[in-house]
């Protein structure tokens, strides 16, 4: 057998790979958070960061989404794989004893697996493909008041910050889509903000337990320092979603408000 395959199917393998994956997994969540929260400013800026991303060059946008995926399916597989052994591996009744002992996220990191798993899909669905049953995706974004914007517009900085927007290679002004309006039309659907809600509570639950797994399994979590990494580990978790939570709020409570050009209502 290859070594390298060999490795990575012995049990130390699999429990690098899930932490390596993890932490792959960790950083972007972080980096998608930090994109996001441009909702709060101008629309100029979460516009502008998405019509980047858009138009990164040599096709690395699909380079990091083939990254990503592989990611993710890694994780799941490595997971199943690792939970089945453990199951094959403790008798009945030591397990039921180790349940007590074991914290809430950890508990449930399987079923918090599941969840997220549709998450993203919906995720991706809503904000990424734009293709969820009973939302506009066209040329206009409709809100919940009846108004409607233009979905496509020039991505022009605010006058406060000299007013300039973007151009391409021959001068024209670049025009993106309103990813800040359909932010807002999408959350202020209460159903879908109550969702986000709760998959992005379970992810940091799910992120506070694999960090602070992620620490052992590299060796670092010894008795000096457990409960400092796990602290650590725990804020992580807490930064995830007080950051990610706070987008449907701050939405459905007014705290970020459309400013693109209205065409009807």
């Amino acid at each position: 057998m290859n070594p390298l395959i060999a490795l990575f199917s012995s049990s130390l393998g699999k429990k690098f790979l899930m932490a390596a994956s993890g932490a792959v997994l960790a950083l972007f969540v972080l980096g998608h958070m930090a994109g996001n929260l441009q909702v709060f400013l101008d629309p100029y800026y979460i516009n502008a960061y998405a019509y980047k991303l858009q138009h990164l060059p040599y096709g690395l946008l699909w380079v990091v989404r083939l990254v990503m995926l592989t990611t993710v399916v890694v994780h799941i597989w490595v997971s199943v794989v690792l939970t089945l052994e453990n199951m094959k591996a403790r008798p009945h009744d030591y397990k039921v004893k180790a349940t007590v002992k074991a914290s809430y996220a950890s508990r449930t990191m399987r079923v918090s697996g599941v969840i997220l798993f549709l998450f993203i899909i919906f995720h991706i669905a809503h904000f990424t493909v734009r293709n969820v049953p009973g939302h506009e995706y066209g040329e206009a974004i409709k809100l919940s008041n009846g108004d409607v914007y233009h979905a496509e517009i020039v991505l022009k900085k605010p006058e406060s910050q000299g007013g300039a927007a973007l151009k391409t290679a021959t001068g024209e002004d670049k025009i993106g889509h309103d990813v800040h309006t359909m932010i807002i039309a999408g959350f202020q659907v209460w159903w879908i903000s109550a969702f986000y809600v709760l998959a992005v509570f379970l992810l940091s639950q799910h992120l506070s337990h694999g960090v602070s797994s992620l620490f052992q399994s590299l060796g670092l979590r010894n008795s000096g320092i457990r409960k400092v990494l796990d602290l650590v580990a725990a804020a992580y978790g807490w930064v995830v979603f007080l950051g990610y939570a706070s987008i449907p709020a701050g939405v459905l409570f007014g705290l970020v408000k459309v400013q693109g050009i209205l065409i009807g209502g």
